[in-house]
């Protein structure tokens, strides 16, 4: 498959705006299936785990292939709900473009903000299709206000709706300036007709917009346009492209995918103006080596250079890791080197997966996003390359979970089927951690929130059949410091007969809220060997996990080592842990520490009558209310709350409001808890 023909995408946006409905389209018209799958039935392609399809909701990005004008398009499908963020971020990591998808009634939601946010981080290039135009209350124009205002992005219609609320049935094409409309079993039949007498003014005012819009970036376009003389096809296409990769530009199309209206001009504008994985900029990487930055452009015969984007746990195969290829070609059957581990692993099978279901390939080339199966130490984030050319790519940062609950094994015979399930499940999702309280030895289970911890706890008693039972949910803190210390500590011991001693001072200091923990070397001795560095940098990593003095983990801190006592006769890598992690902790003490509780953006979503009772509700469990919005009948509240006060809010909102409002809630930062 060539570069050019091949398409890595995302489908984001906020819960319930239509993503895989909108997939489900895309997987019909492109043949990758012979009927159409409904949300509501639960008979989803893309929405496989049982979980999802009794739900509702997407949980787990599904990767999937398929063919759109001899293009092979890399599809996945990402939740949108905010407890798996971690889904959308690792999937965004990997994209070389992606479809936003709006609710045409609800415009920009709180988590579209946050996807968008989220591929701005990344860079990615976006188009964006404003769905449900046949919903009462739908507002295209609106929706683009609100793309403009609420995400600062540049929305440029290159269709506009046909109709709207029933009414609605098809689009004018403002690139080819004609009309579209939907018929035949499934929506497979497109009429093209000129536009409408009554509706070609309007359509020839929008399409002056597009023009001025790509005409900044185009000579050729502007001299044409200025001279009053027709735009070729191909140049306006091309144009567009160039805008939106660079990302001066998002087009937007509208539709209505439950009514089979509207999909297919998306995959035509995913070929048309995302990029190929050789259109966007080389990868940044690492060479361990010359400990230097380098750019690795998208090659097939460079290097071979892969990045582990997500685990999962089948049965019968053990880990299977989805592998997004930046350059080189990797092999079925072939040894790859884990550049972050530095272990040699066998890839035994590659797999181009069908959502749940899978056909095996004989190689990943550069570019392309394929299953491997047979590795046993992978996990999310990982480079896989060759040893000759170590390199190693940006790791993916994940958010700290937020809540926790006690997880007990129902029977003896559970207790150590759940440790393992806990383990297979905290590898497949890097927000979910799983360890013990320190004070009474239950197991405890950390999340984005409560419905992310209901689902993994549904898949331990369901998919996994083990016993359980679970506690209440509590809040997850964290601890930092206030106060820049340096530290030196000795360690001397008698073993076996043997001395053995080591010397270590490190500089701790406070850093950023949300810069999470950072540890570096401020000297460098080469007499010293690299297993004391390592089992320095071991015990730090394992004293940011413990805690500074209520056990909770560590976040927000700064570790400098910046002095070692080395002696070649006594010193050995267990005395240089253990000194290294009781000088973490004599300096943490001596720092100020403190603890940190989980802060929430809460927005809520209420009819004007009621809006009184809900800021009073939220005023009542000390939430600081940053404003409120009106859209419609309804008016958005946005506040912040600490996560201790928020269990119960849903009953209580409902109270309040005769069960009209409703509310979502994300992590916002942590902050230094209320007394």
């Amino acid at each position: 498959m060539n570069l050019t023909t091949m398409r890595n995408i995302g489908i984001m946006a906020h819960i319930d705006a239509g993503k895989t409905t909108t997939s489900e389209r895309i997987l019909f018209y492109s043949g990758k299936t012979y009927k159409i799958g409904e949300v509501d039935d639960g008979n989803t392609v893309m929405d496989w785990m049982e979980q999802e399809q009794e739900r509702g909701i997407t949980i787990q990005s599904a990767a999937i292939t398929t063919f759109w004008r001899d293009h092979q398009i890399n599809l996945i499908d990402t939740p949108g709900h905010v407890d798996f963020t971690a889904e959308v971020e690792r999937s965004l990591r990997v994209l070389d473009g992606a479809v936003a998808v709006f609710c045409a009634v609800g415009g920009v939601e709180p988590q579209s903000e946050t996807v968008w946010h989220q591929a701005d981080h990344y860079h990615v290039p976006r188009i964006a299709y404003i769905n449900k135009m046949d919903r009462l209350g739908a507002d295209f124009f609106g929706a683009i206000e609100d793309i403009r205002t609420k995400l600062a992005a540049v929305p440029v219609p290159i269709q506009l709706p046909l109709g709207s609320e029933g009414n609605f049935g098809g689009v004018i094409d403002l690139v080819n300036m004609r009309e579209i409309r939907w018929g035949g079993d499934g929506g497979i039949e497109l009429e093209y007709t000129p536009i409408a007498p009554e509706n070609l003014t309007l359509a020839q005012q929008w399409r002056d917009k597009l023009l001025d819009a790509v005409a900044s970036a185009s000579d050729e376009i502007t001299e044409l346009y200025l001279g009053g003389q027709e735009i070729p096809l191909g140049l306006l296409q091309r144009a567009l492209r160039d805008q939106t990769i660079a990302r001066k530009l998002v087009p937007v199309l509208c539709g209505a995918s439950r009514r089979n209206i509207g999909v297919q001009p998306v995959l035509d504008a995913v070929v048309d103006y995302l990029p190929a994985p050789d259109e966007v900029p080389p990868a940044p990487a690492l060479d361990i080596k010359k400990e230097s930055s380098v750019d690795v452009p998208c090659d097939v015969d460079g290097p071979p250079l892969g990045l582990v984007f997500k685990v999962q746990y089948d049965r019968e195969m053990g880990l299977l890791c989805y592998v997004r290829m930046y350059s080189g070609v990797f092999k079925t059957a072939g040894t790859i080197y884990n550049t972050g581990k530095k272990k040699r692993e066998r890839v035994t099978k590659i797999l181009r997966m069908y959502s749940n279901k899978s056909e095996p390939i004989d190689e990943l080339r550069a570019g392309d996003i394929a299953v491997f199966v047979g590795m046993k130490l992978a996990q999310t984030g990982d480079t896989l390359g060759s040893e000759g050319k170590a390199l190693l790519l940006e790791h993916m940062h994940f958010p700290e979970p937020v809540i926790s609950v006690a997880i007990e094994p129902r029977t003896l015979s559970d207790r150590d089927k759940l440790r393992d399930t806990l383990n297979i499940l905290s590898m497949e999702d890097p927000t979910f951690q799983t360890g013990e309280d320190s004070e009474t030895g239950q197991l405890i289970i950390r999340g984005m929130g409560e419905l992310h911890l209901d689902v993994l706890v549904t898949r331990v008693l369901r998919d996994f059949k083990v016993g359980a039972q679970v506690g209440n949910p509590q809040v997850s803190y964290r601890e930092s410091i206030s106060l820049a210390v340096e530290h030196a500590e000795a360690y001397s011991r008698s073993l076996a007969g043997k001395e053995v001693a080591a010397g270590v001072t490190l500089k701790v200091e406070p850093l950023a809220r949300g810069t999470g923990n950072q540890y570096s070397k401020a000297m460098r001795d080469n007499s010293v060997p690299e297993e004391i560095y390592e089992a320095v940098e071991r015990a730090i990593s394992n004293a940011f996990a413990g805690g500074i003095v209520l056990g909770y983990p560590c976040v927000d801190i700064g570790v400098k080592l910046v002095g070692l006592e080395y002696n070649e006769l006594t010193g050995t890598p267990f005395a240089f842990e253990a000194c290294a992690s009781m000088c973490f902790d004599e300096a943490c003490r001596k720092a100020g520490p403190h603890q940190l509780e989980p802060i929430m953006k809460v927005d809520i979503m209420t009819p004007h009558d009621y809006i009184g009772e809900v800021m009073s509700l939220l005023s009542q469990r000390g939430g600081m209310i940053h404003g409120s919005e009106a859209r419609g009948a309804i008016e958005v509240v946005h506040a912040e709350s600490p996560l201790a006060v928020m269990f119960g809010f849903s009953t209580s909102l409902r109270s309040a409001s005769q069960g009209r409002a409703s509310f979502s809630m994300e992590f916002s930062h942590f902050e230094q808890k209320r007394s």
